[in-house]
């Protein structure tokens, strides 16, 4: 099952720098305005080696973002920018925030460790959404180019009882570290590093299987290089009673936070669909087309936020269509539907965004998997009034707006080994990077 162990972790230096200077969101959710203002904090911000701004002579043999990203990263290890921790350590991590669209405050706790890679059929780990070669393709350059991880995947594990929690929080003290991120959510990390905890650590994670919330690109990113990277013969790790657990070698492990699935501090958002672009698109044809696998039921002009709160009081299958005539409740028709789905899993049949995917973006509106992989003519979006709004200004033919996915849908898909649509999930919040970096060397 779950192997983890803690490492000799490289942080910022408070002396040098403050932690809210350099400290980011997760690289794919650093939009240009973002990366431009991080760019703007501070010279040792971490956007410069985990999303790089091309130059105008960059080649791919050469000086480009990758090798900038390596050059940077060496030299703020040698300027004590960063600084590596004494001892071998995991760092309990704990997120205090307002859910979005709420004044609901809730804490999220987990811990920073290394995880060992495990290929998929190996079911320690599971994943539930597909993955694109070209985010890979980027993240390997980049983890060739710094031998290093600098954010973590985001993990989830089953423990009803909280004893995780227990171990790590029950006797915890003032952080060693602090910041409050953009989105005004407050990231606490401790660093533990008593040999006794990490033991009991490690052996209470032992039976657990994971689950990929966040990362999965970074994840069999990751798990490539280990591949490349294994000895000839398999490195023998010597263990006595004193030890501490160790990965067989550098590349065998990745950095990880690890967050309980049955605690109350896991929130799951959704993520509206925006179409635009399509080629004589017509939203009465579009209306009158829904009818034969939904129930349309025209609603009255409000907004988004309205929209959202109706739509999550129906029960059953149901979605919020916008289009320039208006807001559409759309209600599955079970015998249609399943008819439409019969190529699917019985558990992909029972979510929204697999009707959503298969029956309305494929079959309505001709957007099939390898237009929807491409994004071609689709737009994720978090906040629905931003995508209602871009339907209102033209921007787009229809958005869809969707309930999240629940919990014990993505526990029963991913253990299934089965996938759901792509970004069918929005953890929030997302993890810092730069909280802590596993360099390989």
């Amino acid at each position: 099952m779950a192997s983890i162990y803690p490492f000799r972790a490289w942080r910022y230096n408070p002396s040098a720098v403050r932690l809210e200077d350099v400290v980011t969101q997760p690289y794919d959710k650093i939009s240009p305005a973002m990366q431009e203002g991080y760019y703007q904090r501070s010279p040792y911000n971490l956007v410069r080696i985990i999303l790089g701004l091309p130059e105008l002579f960059d080649a791919e043999q050469g000086e480009n973002v990758y090798s900038r990203a390596a050059r940077d990263f060496k030299a703020w290890r040698d300027q004590a920018i960063l600084v590596q921790e004494r001892d071998p350590s995991v760092f309990a991590y704990s997120q205090r925030f307002r859910v979005p669209g709420t004044d609901e405050l809730k804490e999220r706790r987990g811990f920073i460790a290394l995880g060992r890679l495990h290929e998929y059929a190996d079911q320690v780990v599971f994943r539930h959404e597909q993955t694109l070669s070209k985010p890979k393709s980027d993240r390997l350059k980049l983890l060739k180019a710094t031998r290093a991880h600098f954010g973590q995947i985001f993990m989830l594990y089953s423990d009803p009882a909280g004893s995780v929690e227990k171990i790590l929080y029950d006797d915890a003290g003032p952080a060693d570290a602090e910041v409050t991120d953009e989105y005004g959510v407050l990231h606490r990390v401790w660093r533990v590093s008593d040999p006794a905890v990490i033991r009991l650590l490690t052996s209470t994670m032992g039976d657990k299987k994971l689950i990929i919330a966040d990362g999965h690109h970074r994840y069999e990113t990751a798990l490539s290089y280990s591949k490349e990277h294994a000895p000839p013969v398999p490195a023998r790790v010597e263990h006595n009673a004193n030890s501490l657990p160790q990965p067989a070698y550098p590349e065998a492990a990745v950095m990880m936070t690890f967050v309980n699935m049955d605690s109350e501090g896991l929130v799951i958002l959704p993520t509206h669909r925006v179409v635009h672009s399509l080629r004589g698109f017509d939203p009465a044809a579009f209306a009158h087309a829904a009818e034969q696998f939904f129930a349309v039921e025209k609603l009255p002009d409000s907004p988004a936020a309205a929209h959202v709160d109706w739509l999550r009081q129906q029960p059953g299958i149901s979605f919020v269509a916008v289009t320039s005539l208006g807001a559409f409740l759309l209600r599955s028709k079970p015998d249609a539907a399943a008819t439409a789905l019969a190529d699917l899993p019985e558990n992909q049949r029972q979510l929204d965004l697999s009707h959503l995917h298969t029956i309305i973006l494929d079959k309505l509106l001709g957007l099939d998997a390898e237009k929807v992989r491409e994004q071609t003519n689709l737009r994720y979006l978090r906040d629905a009034a931003e995508a209602v709004d871009q339907v209102q200004r033209g921007e787009a033919d229809v958005t869809f707006l969707t309930n999240p996915v629940t919990m014990d849908q993505l526990r029963e898909i991913a253990f299934a080994g089965s996938v759901m649509p792509q970004k069918s999930t929005d953890f929030f919040p997302k993890l810092l990077s730069g909280l802590t970096i596993y360099a390989l060397e």
